[in-house]
Parts: C-alpha cells; sequence; structure tokens
C-alpha cells in the first residue's frame, strides 16, 4: 500500500471539495481548480478530510495512488495559500521589468525577452533583479518559473544567468594562464 495514498488529505476552513466521478474540483478564496483523475482511483470525503484509495490492486493504481492523492493535496493547498517561486537574476546590465502584465528581461542579447503570462499567474519584480512567479497551480507555477529560467539559466564559469533563489551553481575554474 502506498504510504502516501493512505494519508487523508486534511480540507481547511474556507475551502470546498466537489467530487463528480472522476472528476474533483476545489474552490477557495484564491480561486478555483479542477482536475480529472484515472478510473483506477476513487474518493470519499469523510467530514473534513478526502481519503484516496485503489479500485483494484492494478499495477496501474498502485502507481498512481499516491500520485493522485499529491495532487488533490496540491490542489487544496494552492486555492488556500497559492504557490510562488522566486528567481534571481545575476549578470551585469541583466534586469528584469514588468509592463502591465508581462514580463519583460535584458539579459544580454540584442533584445528584449518578452514573457506573457498563462491564466491565473502573475509576476512581480523587486528591486530589477528579483522575480517572483505566484499563482494557485503549482504545476503551471513551476512550468512558469522553469521557462524563464531557461531564457538565460546560470552559466559556470561567471554565474550569470536566471537561477532560482538559493540554487547553487557550480563554478569552474576558467583558462589557466602561463
Amino acid at each position: 500500500m502506498s504510504r502516501i495514498g493512505k494519508q487523508p488529505v486534511p480540507i481547511p476552513k474556507g475551502v470546498t471539495l466537489t467530487i463528480d466521478g472522476q472528476s474533483v474540483t476545489a474552490k477557495g478564496p484564491k480561486g478555483q481548480l479542477s482536475r480529472e483523475f484515472p478510473p483506477e482511483i476513487a474518493f470519499k470525503q469523510e467530514g473534513e478530510e478526502v481519503l484516496v484509495t485503489r479500485v483494484n490492486e492494478s499495477r496501474n493504481a498502485r502507481q498512481r495512488h499516491g500520485l493522485v492523492r499529491t495532487l488533490i493535496a496540491n490542489m487544496v493547498e494552492g486555492v488556500s495559500k497559492g504557490y510562488e517561486k522566486k528567481l534571481e537574476i545575476q549578470g551585469v546590465g541583466y534586469r528584469a521589468s514588468t509592463q502591465g502584465s508581462k514580463l519583460v528581461m535584458a539579459l544580454g542579447y540584442s533584445h528584449p525577452i518578452e514573457f506573457d503570462p498563462p491564466e491565473g499567474i502573475t509576476f512581480a519584480v523587486e528591486k530589477n533583479t528579483s522575480v517572483t512567479v505566484t499563482g494557485i497551480d503549482k504545476e503551471v507555477v513551476g512550468n512558469t518559473a522553469a521557462r524563464i529560467r531557461a531564457a538565460r539559466p546560470p552559466e559556470p564559469y561567471k554565474g550569470k544567468g536566471v537561477r532560482y533563489l538559493g540554487e547553487q551553481v557550480r563554478r569552474k575554474a576558467g583558462k589557466a594562464g602561463k
């Protein structure tokens, strides 16, 4: 039995979870998320928590049990608290700003890099070198932050580029002089 899948998902105050067959919808103060799940998994709401169980003991059901429970927990946390990823920009002349809802970055290319936010995502820029990506869907927040980082990943010689806050970049020694 999956250790993660056995744990019930607690539902905090202000969040309602609606189970309709294989579709689960979470509504909370931050917004609403909905997702379809595979038929090998069943859900049961008991008071202030949801139990995730397997319909059968097939390999697919065992593989997805813990995943589905975690996805539901992420939906509940997203609509109640939300998610954020922080990125920092390092390098001379590298900076970011917002134009409306769009993120515009100067990363040493001949042109500015522009990112339109996906639905439900907002960008915040502090001090031109710190970007915060916020939203209620953990998957979309992480993917958006990864796409921003991919515009100029940190390079190992000078460490210039876009990195996650607190990310350690392994540095290499430069060319040895004579």
